[in-house]
């Protein structure tokens, strides 16, 4: 009884919730129907207040005055929807009516336009074809062509407003051009995306009336293939049009980038003073260009490279392979070494620029950077190449992007990059030198390693003598990584190349010429060119020293090298020469400079020569790219007058200052050059530290003498200098966190000014033992650069392709690294899938240079379409 009554109250009580459904269902109902009426008689309502020309009128439209103006409709040029002029019947330019309504921008509600298949252009109130509001949207099918309606009477062209690389933005558009919205991804998209440069004055919506485009307010042709078009992929005409820059990812085509120049005027017309500037500028681009040693052949014509491989790696660099002797002599003249054909023979054969004629060069270009005209011409200049390249990235950043997403397999991680500045004696890091003592404690503790105060001691009493055990040690303890100690204290960042402050734990660990014959040091090198072996797109160009002290010092050099078998595939050296004439003359080392350059250049003259006569040092100099100069720049020196005294007479004990230095070893370095070129033998580089500290004249000698510098931070000081190595294209390979430790705060460092402003800059390591904490110290300085300075991917591809184009590897492995094409400049020089680096930002950084040369030169110059050799 009591189950049934429970039956009962369950079935009353489903009976009543279903009644007020209904009810309320058709509460809704009627509520819906009355408002769909209520804009329906508002609609029609509308329309009959609305005059209307006589039938008569709209037919004599073409005969004279009383004509209405036609209404708006759907413009017909564009490829983005498809085409319905067959569909409806019309296709004339007059104004069709009897179509569908087209609604336009808000401040144009009142002026509607219709389309549709009347001929005549007579609206027919019965033939109108009315659409409630509210109806789903209207599809049509694959095989229109031309687009019916538009949103906005205002948008002209399709461009995308650009939004950072790094914002969702990018990655949205790119999906709805795959994708589609969810209602057409049965719709096919077979069309194909035809992009080409597009030139805009800088004018995101661009006016563009038919096939002209408006530039600076004139109107000029534009070419159909030039022109963004973008193919509607799902056919909706209500849908939001797929962005045309995105497709590029589809068609997997990056050689095709779209890219929007800015033109900030139509023509540059420099004032009197400014051209005045710029014949001075040219003066000086001039003297670089006389001075510069550049080999007669460039290497890509030595050597051809039709379809570039991986080189494979020589078995053998250690290899003598003798070359006869020639008959050519020399004798050190005034400081530089003379060549002659032969003994009989009394006129030299590679003359170089005299010591008095470099010196009054270089006054006029310290003049030249101190004139204030000169100054804020190039401030100015400066400026605006800083603001161009900003404007360029609000352009072009997403395209930019998007372009690097084309490129399959690349990425910043697996595009070369070379460490264009790092000396040997701190290429590891602290960890893992310590690792390396702690190694050699264990298994080799009774290794005699030096010798000291009259006894030999090994290497177990050399840490006992320290009162130190292998498990004392630490990092802290080993004490090699600089701190606020050093900053501005140039001396005590070098006592930290003493492993717990101690010079004989230095002597035994790191230096070549000990006890041991340097063979620890040849056992670590070897250890970190395996790490840059297995990380395989990391390169280094180490730096070694040769002192000047004796002559034999580049036979021990070499000697250590070949026995040791130091060779990498991934490794090149530059020969350092430490500015310590001072210190060698105060030891009676040397009586005068002239010993100091006997010591240093004689062996190579006698080497290059004969090669027999140093066989060691023969190979060696194969893998040797360059020359360096290095030392404390921050000392004070006085400037070199035009007549200053020779080497030979030089016996002070003051060391000469940096422009003397510089140019003694650039008169020698040419003419050995010339004498290896003649001979087909490696030619070396002239490519010192500069500009890290001290006075701006050392980046005004380097200006006329080098072919790249270390550091460069202080032309930030100077614009005229900043601008002449800007048009010169000198390459700066700075080191950032090395400055922060000695020189220079990181938020101060013009890194990314020169970099925005096109200086041709790289980023190097310097020191990774004092200044680096991980295994891989130059993704270590791209990474804190990238994170404080907010560099994208672009920007770190294209600073590592600059350290391939200043480093000195070989023409085969540069062509296997950046392209077969490297050496030509522009776009047809970079290929995306080995640099990662898109033809939107070379093409940009090649077109203002062109531009900047041309307006210095007042348009009177023929540029070159391949780099400097």
């Amino acid at each position: 009884m009591d189950s049934s009554a429970y039956k009962l109250h369950l079935a009353l009580a489903a009976l009543v919730g279903a009644t007020a459904a209904a009810a309320a269902a058709y509460y809704v109902h009627c509520r819906s129907v009355a408002q769909q009426c209520g804009d329906l008689a508002r609609s029609a309502s509308a329309r009959r207040r609305r005059p209307r020309a006589p039938a008569a009128a709209a037919a004599a439209g073409g005969e004279g005055g009383g004509k209405l103006p036609p209404p708006r409709r759907a413009a017909t040029g564009s490829a983005s929807l498809p085409d319905l002029s067959a569909f409806y019947g019309g296709g004339g330019r007059g104004p069709a009516a009897g179509g569908y309504l087209v609604e336009e921008d808000e401040e144009e509600e009142d002026a509607e336009g219709v389309v549709g298949p009347h001929a005549n252009g007579a609206l027919d109130a019965a033939a109108f074809l009315q659409i409630p509001q509210g109806l789903p949207r209207l599809h049509v099918g694959p095989d229109g062509n031309k687009q019916l309606a538009r949103s906005s009477s205002k948008r002209r062209i399709g461009i995308i407003r650009p939004n950072s690389p790094k914002s969702p933005g990018a990655s949205a558009s790119a999906l709805e051009s795959q994708e589609g919205s969810d209602e057409d991804n049965a719709t096919q998209h077979s069309g194909k995306l035809d992009n080409g440069y597009l030139n805009t004055n800088g004018n995101l919506e661009g006016e563009q009336n038919g096939n002209v485009i408006v530039e600076n307010g004139a109107a000029t042709p534009l070419a159909a293939a030039n022109m963004i078009r973008s193919h509607s992929i799902s056919n909706d005409l209500h849908a939001v049009q797929p962005d045309p820059v995105a497709a590029d990812i589809l068609r997997k085509e990056p050689e095709q980038e779209s890219f929007i120049k800015l033109l900030t005027a139509p023509k540059e017309i420099p004032s009197p003073d400014e051209i005045e500037v710029f014949k001075i500028l040219q003066k000086c681009l001039e003297l670089r260009e006389y001075y510069l040693f550049k080999e007669e052949v460039a290497p890509w014509e030595k050597e051809v490279i039709s379809e570039p491989c991986t080189p494979k790696p020589n078995p053998n660099p250690f290899t003598y392979v003798p070359e006869p002797k020639s008959e050519h002599f020399f004798q050190m003249v005034d400081g530089v070494v003379h060549v002659y054909a032969d003994k009989d023979y009394t006129e030299r054969i590679y003359p170089v620029v005299d010591a008095t004629t470099f010196f009054t060069d270089l006054h006029y270009i310290l003049r030249v950077t101190a004139a204030g005209n000169t100054r804020t011409v190039c401030h100015n200049r400066l400026n605006l190449l800083e603001h161009k390249f900003k404007f360029h990235l609000m352009l072009n950043a997403d395209r930019e992007f998007l372009a690097q997403k084309t490129a399959p397999h690349r990425d910043f991680y697996n595009v070369r990059k070379v460490d264009t500045h790092v000396h040997h004696s701190a290429c590891m890091n602290q960890k893992h030198l310590l690792r390396f003592i702690k190694s050699k404690l264990r298994k080799e503790p009774d290794e005699v390693v030096i010798f000291r105060d009259g006894t030999y001691m090994t290497l177990k009493e050399v840490f006992e003598s320290l009162d130190l055990t292998g498990y004392d040690l630490n990092v802290d303890l080993l004490d090699v990584h600089a701190d606020k100690s050093t900053f501005h204290r140039f001396d005590k960042f070098n006592l930290k190349y003493n492993p717990c402050g101690q010079s004989r734990l230095r002597e035994i660990f790191l230096k070549q010429d000990n006890l041991i014959q340097g063979r620890f040091l040849a056992e670590l090198t070897k250890q970190v060119f395996s790490d840059l072996s297995a990380s395989k797109y990391q390169m280094a160009e180490y730096r070694i020293s040769i002192y000047g002290r004796k002559q034999s010092e580049w036979d021990q050099l070499a000697s250590w090298i070949v026995n040791n078998e130091l060779y990498s595939e991934n490794v090149v050296w530059l020969v350092q020469i430490p500015r310590l004439y001072n210190v060698y003359k105060e030891m009676g080392i040397v009586t005068s400079f002239q010993n100091l350059l006997d010591n240093i250049f004689l062996p190579l003259f006698e080497v290059t020569i004969d090669p027999a006569s140093h066989p060691q040092l023969h190979v060696f100099l194969k893998q040797v790219v360059g020359l360096d100069l290095v030392d404390d720049e921050s000392k004070p020196e006085r400037r070199p007058t035009k007549h200053m005294p020779t080497p030979e007479q030089w016996t002070n004990v003051f060391n000469p200052a940096f422009s003397y230095y510089a140019y003694y070893c650039y008169a020698n370095l040419y003419t050995l050059n010339k004498l290896r070129e003649s001979k087909g033998m490696t030619t070396i580089k002239f490519r010192p530290h500069a500009g890290e500290a001290g006075d701006i004249d050392h980046l005004a000698a380097t200006f006329l003498l080098c072919h790249n510098i270390s550091h460069g931070i202080n032309l930030r000081k100077s614009p005229v200098l900043q601008y002449l190595y800007y048009l010169g294209q000198i390459g700066l390979a700075m080191s950032p966190l090395s400055n922060n430790s000695l020189f220079l705060d990181y938020h101060r460092n013009p890194f990314p000014m020169f970099f925005q402003r096109g200086l041709n800059v790289s980023l190097s390591t310097d020191d990774p033992l004092q200044i680096h904490l991980t295994k891989e110290p130059l993704v270590e300085e791209y990474s804190i650069a990238a994170s404080l300075w907010k560099l994208s991917s672009c920007d770190l591809c294209e600073i590592a392709r600059n350290s391939v184009y200043q480093s000195g590897f070989s023409h085969a492995l540069k062509a296997h690294w950046v392209g077969k094409n490297y050496f030509k400049r522009g776009p047809s020089g970079n290929d995306i899938h080995k640099t990662n680096v898109p033809h939107i930002r070379v093409e940009f950084r090649d077109m203002i240079w062109r531009n900047e040369m041309r307006l210095v030169y007042l348009n009177n110059i023929i540029l070159p379409e391949e780099i400097d050799p």
